[in-house]
């Protein structure tokens, strides 16, 4: 299959390497061919994991139009701020039966797609989004990444929800018995991580993190009263799918530290840990897990639950001291309903936009 990889990120890396090693046709795009210099001199990167250690070619391109060119699946697994722009991009080059693919995506499904009809593409494509990145992997150079394990279980929702089998069949190619179809695209990004595990990780260690050069928030800095924090701010996730009609399995975050029924699987919090890949300096204002996590994530999942009408108060609280700490007003300026223009949709309107598409 021809698989279009956007972006120069960890996710973007251990994309490219997966599905090269795999046998896909993997056109890797960057928006500058000067970041990807290394690479082409190498001829690819190394990939590490619990097969060892080995060279994957790889050539890299930052020719979208050409790239685009008979693809069938374009995985973008980019921050969400960086959505809109790859939209505009992607926008001239759709074509009928493309799938894109947000690993996760925040409701960047309908950004994209907003932004993309805008525009005045008229393709018929699909934009799916899943709960969390299909890798735990850590770049260790321009030419290096590591990859401690992968995802076994992958809950998609796709924009438009009609077009769910013919999407879910073109992105299980790329990850075979692991793309688990879900109602729709918000449901794909109510089942977004990030946004749970990070703010209370980030927030309750906001002190240690300051203060040390290096930090590892998964290991040194969960901690049970963090754990229990993760589990009422799961609960007011978990209660918002089922007022949206949304239904089990929730992938609950508990499932991550104490069984094998979570995205990753068996063992993988102690993998992430005995990496040692997360033991690392975070600049508390400006990381992703902030301006990601949180200004994008968080925020959103709040506004969902206000426009619900579900309470989470243990959200709302995390969003407002995440807005003192790192002095930015997430409400006004992040990913909410109101910024995405969605506010005012009741929500037979949502439901039937959600499942025919813009």
């Amino acid at each position: 299959m021809k698989i279009v990889v956007i972006g120069g990120g960890n996710g973007s890396y251990a994309a490219a390497a997966d599905f090269a090693e795999a046998g896909h046709d993997v056109r890797w795009w960057r928006r500058n061919a000067s970041d990807f210099a290394e690479v082409t001199k190498a001829g690819g990167i190394t990939v590490t994991d619990y097969k060892g250690s080995r060279p994957v070619k790889l050539v890299p391109t930052d020719d979208l139009a050409a790239a685009m060119s008979g693809a069938e699946l374009i995985v973008a697994p980019t921050p969400a701020n960086a959505q809109a722009d790859i939209a505009d991009r992607l926008a001239p080059h759709m074509a009928d039966g493309q799938v894109i693919y947000l690993p996760p995506g925040t409701f960047g499904s309908y950004i994209m797609m907003k932004r993309m009809r805008d525009a005045g593409c008229t393709a018929d494509f699909a934009i799916a989004e899943t709960g969390t990145l299909p890798w735990l992997t850590r770049k260790q150079s321009q030419t290096e990444v590591r990859i401690s394990t992968r995802a076994s279980r992958l809950p998609t929702g796709v924009l438009p929800a009609r077009k769910t089998d013919e999407a879910i069949a073109i992105i299980s190619q790329a990850f075979p018995d692991a793309i688990e179809p879900i109602e729709d695209a918000l449901s794909g990004a109510l089942m977004n991580a990030g946004p749970i595990i990070h703010p209370p990780l980030i927030l309750m260690n906001a002190g240690p993190i300051e203060h040390f050069e290096r930090w590892d928030i998964h290991n040194e800095g969960t901690q049970p009263a963090i754990r229990r924090v993760h589990t009422a701010l799961d609960n007011e996730r978990i209660a918002i799918r089922e007022a949206l009609g949304y239904g089990a399995p929730h992938f609950p975050l508990a499932d991550h530290y104490e069984t094998s029924n979570w995205m990753y699987g068996n063992l993988a919090h102690d993998k992430l840990v005995g990496s040692g890949d997360w033991h690392e300096h975070l600049e508390l204002k400006t990381h992703r897990y902030m301006q990601e996590d949180i200004g994008q994530g968080l925020a959103f999942l709040v506004s969902v639950g206000e426009w619900a009408g579900v309470p989470c108060p243990v959200a709302q609280g995390l969003l407002a001291v995440a807005e003192a700490v790192s002095e930015c007003d997430f409400r006004k300026d992040g990913r909410t309903m109101t910024t995405v223009g969605l506010s005012d949709l009741d929500l037979a309107t949502m439901q039937t936009m959600l499942r025919e598409g813009l």
